[in-house]
C-alpha cells in the first residue's frame, strides 16, 4: 500500500488543509514519509455530517450485516500483511514479536464483538405484556431495547497502534453498537492508521454500508480532536491517553450546549499490595515477576505496576534490594516517542529532588529517546504528603512504599485515587488477617489481581478494563472485554406500538431467536 497521508472522508481521500506533519522513528529520529495533512474546519464537519446520515440507515440495517463487517474488517487487516506490522515498528519502536500479538488481538476483537452482536443478549430486549383488565388500571404493552447512541469519535492511543487504535475496541465495539465512526488517528503512528483505517473504509464499501459509516482523520495537535468532541452530531467519545488529555475531552464534551458521554481511559498507579506471608514465602519470586511486569513493554501499559505496598522488616528490605538489583540489570528500551520519553526523565528528575525518596537507577543513557528503568523508596508517610507520588509515570519505573503496620497500610488503600488495577500478593493467612484491605481495593479499582501481575489483560466477556476516577471518567464501563459494547448503546422503551413499527428482537415470536425478558422471566421462546 503507497500511503498518500491524506484524511479519509467516508470513501474519499481528502487534503483540503495546508498544515502537516510527518511520523518519525523512535529510535533515530527520522522522520518517516508521507506528510499527512492535518483535517480543516470543513472536513471535520464533512466526515461527521456523513457519519449522521449514515447513522439513520445503519441503525435500521439487520445486526448481521454489522457482524460480517467486523469479521470482514479483522480479514482485511490481515490481508495487510508484514507491511502493516514493519509501518507500525518503524513508527513506534515496538517489536515485531509484540506488534504480531497485538494484531492478533485486534482481530480478534472485532471477530468477538462480530459473535456477541449475532447472540444478541446486548440489547437487553424486554417484553411486559398488556393487561387490559387489571384493575384500579390497565397496564400497557411495554417493550425495550438498547439501540445506538449515535456518531462516537475515536482517539487512538500511542501505546497500542492496533488494540487501541483505528479499527481497536472502541470502534469495534461503537460498530457493533450500531454506531458510525470518526476516528482521529494518534500523531505518532499515522501511517499505520492510514493502512488500517483503508482497510476499513474498504471493507465499509465493500459490504454495502452507507458512506460516512467510517471516517479517519489527522491532527497533530489538539484542535482537530476538540473540534470533532464539540461537532453537534457527535453522540459519543472514547479514548485512551494521558490524564490531562482525557480530562480536556470530558470538559469539552461536558461543556457543549448538549454534553455528551466521554469513555476516557486515563492515569493509574497500579498499587501491588505485598503482604508479609506472601513475602516471606516467596519474596524472590515475586521479585522477579515484578520487575518482568515492569519494564514489559518499556513500561508503557497503563496497567504498569507503578507502586508496591509493603510492610517494613527484613522480607521488604530483601525484596526491595532484589527488585533493584534486576532492574539496574534490566536493558533500557526505545519509547514510543520523543514527547513521552522526554515526560518520563522529567518525572524522574522531579523525584530525584524530592527529600524522602531514594533512587535506584543506572547511568543515563546516551540516546534520549531510551528509558532507563528506575526504582524508588520512600516511607508511607512521604508518599501520601507528597502528591506527585500518587501520580502515574508513564514508563520503566516502580516505587516501594514501607508501611510501619497493618493500620498504615489500611490508611494508605484508603487514600489511593481511583485505579485500573490493585493487585495483592498473599498467602492464605494474610487473606484473613487483611480482609479489610481486599474491601477498600473494591472501592478503588476496576479489576483486582490475587497473586499475579497487571501487565496483561484477557480479552474476554467477564473481564472489566476501567474503574474510578481518574483512571476512567465512567467507572461502570469497561474498554476491555464484550461488555464495552454496552457504552454505546442506549435504551429505548415502545409503549402500545403497533407490531409493523417494532423492531425484529422485539417482536411476538421472537424471530430472532435471541435471549429476552418476557414478563419477567429471561427465555429464548
Amino acid at each position: 500500500m503507497e500511503l498518500h497521508g491524506n484524511n479519509l472522508i467516508g470513501f474519499a481521500s481528502s487534503s483540503a488543509g495546508d498544515s502537516s506533519f510527518q511520523a518519525r522513528n523512535p529510535e533515530d529520529g527520522a522522520a518517516l514519509a508521507p506528510r499527512c495533512v492535518e483535517a480543516t474546519t470543513d472536513e471535520i464537519d464533512h466526515a461527521m455530517t456523513l457519519a449522521a446520515e449514515a447513522h439513520v440507515q445503519l441503525k435500521a440495517r439487520p445486526r448481521g450485516e454489522r457482524a460480517d463487517l467486523l469479521e470482514a474488517i479483522a480479514a482485511a487487516i490481515e490481508d495487510l500483511g508484514e507491511p502493516l506490522l514493519e509501518r507500525a515498528h518503524a513508527e513506534t519502536a515496538l517489536p515485531m514479536a509484540r506488534l504480531t500479538a497485538e494484531r492478533g488481538r485486534t482481530t480478534g476483537q472485532l471477530r468477538m464483538f462480530a459473535a456477541v452482536l449475532r447472540e444478541g443478549s446486548c440489547l437487553q430486549a424486554r417484553i411486559d405484556h398488556p393487561l387490559p383488565d387489571r384493575e384500579p388500571l390497565p397496564k400497557p404493552d411495554l417493550r425495550q431495547m438498547q439501540i445506538a447512541l449515535g456518531p462516537v469519535v475515536v482517539f487512538g492511543a500511542s501505546n497500542f497502534p492496533f488494540a487501541f487504535s483505528v479499527a481497536g475496541g472502541d470502534t469495534a465495539s461503537a460498530l457493533a453498537a450500531g454506531c458510525t465512526v470518526v476516528a482521529k488517528a494518534h500523531p505518532a503512528h499515522p501511517g499505520t492508521s492510514e493502512m488500517v483505517g483503508r482497510a476499513v473504509v474498504d471493507a465499509v464499501r465493500a459490504a454495502g454500508l452507507p458512506e460516512g459509516t467510517f471516517s479517519m482523520v489527522h491532527g497533530a495537535g489538539h484542535e482537530v480532536g476538540m473540534a470533532l468532541v464539540r461537532h453537534p452530531a457527535t453522540r459519543a467519545v472514547g479514548f485512551t491517553g494521558s490524564l490531562q488529555g482525557g480530562r480536556a475531552i470530558f470538559d469539552a464534551a461536558a461543556g457543549r450546549p448538549d454534553p455528551i458521554p466521554v469513555f476516557a481511559e486515563m492515569g493509574s498507579i497500579n498499587p501491588v499490595f505485598t503482604l508479609p506471608g506472601a513475602l516471606s514465602e516467596r519474596g524472590q519470586q515475586i521479585a522477579d515477576g515484578l520487575s518482568k511486569s515492569v519494564t514489559m513493554g518499556v513500561g508503557q501499559f497503563c496497567t504498569n505496576p507503578g507502586v508496591i505496598v509493603t510492610l517494613a522488616g527484613e522480607d521488604s528490605t530483601a525484596l526491595a534490594e532484589r527488585l533493584a538489583e534486576l532492574l539496574e540489570e534490566a536493558p533500557t528500551g526505545t519509547m514510543l516517542h520523543a514527547g513521552i520519553a522526554e515526560s518520563y526523565a522529567h518525572a524522574i528528575d522531579q523525584r530525584r529532588q524530592m527529600d524522602g525518596i531514594e533512587v535506584h537507577s543506572r547511568a543515563e543513557p546516551a540516546a534520549e529517546s531510551r528509558a532507563v528503568p528506575t526504582m524508588m523508596q520512600t516511607t508511607a508517610e512521604v508518599f501520601l504528603e507528597q502528591d506527585e507520588l500518587r501520580e502515574e509515570v508513564f514508563g520503566p519505573c516502580t516505587i516501594i512504599v514501607e508501611c510501619r503496620d497493618q493500620a498504615d497500610m489500611q490508611r494508605l488503600a484508603h487514600c489511593l485515587d481511583g485505579q485500573l488495577t490493585s493487585t495483592v500478593m498473599a498467602s492464605p493467612a494474610d487473606l484473613e488477617q487483611f480482609a479489610g484491605l481486599v474491601s477498600t481495593l473494591e472501592e478503588k479499582a476496576g479489576r483486582i489481581i490475587f497473586n499475579g501481575y497487571p501487565t496483561g489483560l484477557e480479552v474476554c466477556p467477564s473481564v472489566h478494563h476501567g474503574g474510578p476516577y481518574p483512571a476512567t471518567t465512567d467507572s461502570r464501563t469497561t474498554s476491555v472485554g464484550s461488555a464495552a459494547i454496552s457504552r454505546f448503546l442506549r435504551p429505548v422503551c415502545y409503549q402500545d406500538a403497533p407490531a409493523a413499527l417494532l423492531p425484529p428482537e422485539l417482536a411476538d415470536g421472537n424471530p430472532e431467536g435471541i435471549l429476552r425478558m418476557v414478563d419477567g422471566e429471561w427465555t429464548r421462546d
